[in-house]
């Protein structure tokens, strides 16, 4: 008797061959593999990493000392590819201003204008400033600047001659600090509560809604800046820049908690739930394990859709002067030299810290959306 081939049969000419199933992967492969295939999200995914590098490297990244003082109102230094007679050059160079003998008609002043006989050369990882990396390790190497060492002004300088790109680097870091800060605290205190007002219910569930309803209920903008006026100005930075956390804190969550708590619901009249209890599994286990994981997708989304609106808020409240104070850097604190409409008009470079806003609640934004359409890849 012969032996029966175990192999399957070749398809026969023209059947199309089912691609395999992706039944076997994770859930963050899955989700993964969608997010993917989203451009915004990826894009956003990137920036965001690019951020976080920025922060954590501000210090190599910086061209400049960001309390390094030069000429105020400084116009921005742009990059040439060409020498004084036009010709191209592959060494990108800048000409600092400088006065020529030739007097305005008008003021009588001498004319201001680059000084195409002393190039400054540009390059990588070039000496610059001291500094310590991580506030530990001593350095003086920056990712790009002037090869001679002396300061430059990409993006001009501030009314006591800072560099304004140096400042916008290093800003970053208390701005996403607190934004991170803020926005975990808030997860934390809003996915507490909403999971377990909503699964257990009854009258626990009735007076802490309304507790939340009445934390809702404030005007937000007016309580913040009534309860930053309470820390004096003589305080420690750092006492100033705690107790702006907890208050944005403290009125931030009761959103979180609400959304968690009506995901919690939805949840807990799934039938594995219903099974759980069943079988005498206590709270703490069926929260943890069925609930807490499934509603994980929803609360990551509403991460990435809080840290922008936080950012936004410590701007606008650094604007005002209510969020932090010197000598801490954030993008806020430097938008305060833009509070008269004559200084914008002579001196637009100031704003410059409105397009990292910009593009941090662009890269969280999108990818939220992106995050959104991902974490639900059945």
């Amino acid at each position: 008797m012969l032996a029966r081939d175990p192999s399957p049969p070749p398809p026969a000419e023209g059947v199309a061959i089912a691609e395999p199933a992706h039944g076997n992967e994770s859930y963050i492969a899955l989700v993964w593999r969608r997010l993917k295939r989203s451009w915004t999200g990826m894009a956003g995914l990137f920036l965001v990493v690019l951020l976080l590098v920025m922060a954590v490297f501000a210090d190599f990244i910086a061209p400049s000392d960001p309390k390094a003082t030069d000429v105020a109102f400084a116009p921005p230094q742009v990059p040439s590819f060409h020498d004084k007679d036009g010709n191209f050059t592959f060494r990108p160079r800048i000409y600092a201003l400088a006065d020529s003998a030739d007097l305005d008609p008008v003021t009588f002043q001498p004319i201001v204008g680059p000084d195409y006989d002393h190039p400054r050369l540009l390059g990588f990882f070039v000496e610059g400033a001291p500094y310590r990396l991580f506030g530990l390790i001593p350095a003086d190497r920056h990712l790009f600047g002037s090869m001679d060492g002396q300061p430059v002004h990409f993006l001009g300088t501030d009314k006591f001659g800072r560099d304004v790109l140096s400042r916008a680097i290093h800003g970053s870091r208390v701005s996403l600090m607190i934004a991170l800060t803020v926005v975990f605290i808030i997860t934390l205190i809003g996915t507490t509560v909403g999971m377990v007002s909503g699964y257990f219910g009854g009258k626990f569930d009735i007076w802490m809604q309304r507790f939340v309803e009445l934390v809702l209920a404030f005007p937000q903008l007016p309580l913040y800046l009534a309860l930053t006026t309470l820390i004096p100005v003589t305080a420690p930075t750092n006492v100033f820049l705690g107790f702006v956390i907890i208050v944005m804190s403290a009125l931030g969550w009761a959103q979180m908690s609400r959304e968690v708590r009506g995901k919690t619901l939805a949840l807990a009249r799934i039938d594995y739930v219903r099974a759980a209890m069943a079988v005498g599994a206590n709270d703490r286990r069926i929260i943890m394990q069925h609930i807490f994981p499934n509603a994980m997708s929803h609360v990551i989304v509403a991460v990435t859709i809080a840290i922008p609106t936080v950012v936004l808020l410590e701007a606008f409240l650094g604007f005002l002067g209510f969020a932090v104070k010197p000598p801490l850097i954030s993008w806020g604190l430097m938008l305060q030299d833009t509070a008269t409409y004559s200084v914008i008009g002579t001196y637009p470079w100031i704003l410059s810290p409105v397009g990292f806003v910009l593009v941090t609640v662009f890269a969280f934004n999108a990818l939220g959306d992106g995050l959104r359409d991902a974490v639900d890849p059945y």
